[in-house]
């Protein structure tokens, strides 16, 4: 089937009040949705730690999730600085984030690692100094 439910979010860069709202909205629409607690929670988790990233790293950006009869699929878009080195970015506590960042309490190097783990397939497509688009897919059976 190719029919699909579409959410659209702006994610708001550089700001960390924010920060995780699309999330917490897609939370509420698959709970709406009937889908099960450990679907939810995948979703919720990779794609937080999407937004997250979108608002450490690239100034924002959008994020696409699409709810299919056999999978919910994540796609965050953004016009940030891009990955320079994807399997370095991949190694759980590898983290570019500054030190105002860090105080926060963010960028401890989960972001991408966390991505991968709670969904079952993931893209990354990235060009330095244009962006990147991060392709996420949670199985619903």
């Amino acid at each position: 089937m190719s029919e699909f439910l579409n959410f659209h979010f702006e994610v708001d860069g550089d700001n960390f009040v924010s920060a995780g709202q699309a999330s917490v909205q897609m939370k509420k629409n698959m709970r709406q949705l009937g889908l099960s607690p450990e679907i939810i929670r995948k979703v919720s988790i990779a794609m937080y730690e999407g937004e997250i990233n979108m608002v450490i790293h690239a100034h924002g950006g959008v994020a696409d999730v699409n709810v299919y009869e056999d999978r919910i699929e994540i796609i965050l878009d953004d016009k940030g600085p891009g990955i320079k080195d994807i399997d370095l970015a991949m190694q759980e506590g590898y983290s570019t984030a500054n030190d105002h960042v860090r105080a926060l309490g963010f960028g401890a190097g989960m972001g991408l690692p966390n991505m991968k783990r709670y969904t079952d397939d993931m893209k990354i497509e990235t060009v330095v100094g244009e962006g990147t688009k991060i392709t996420m897919s949670v199985n619903l059976s």
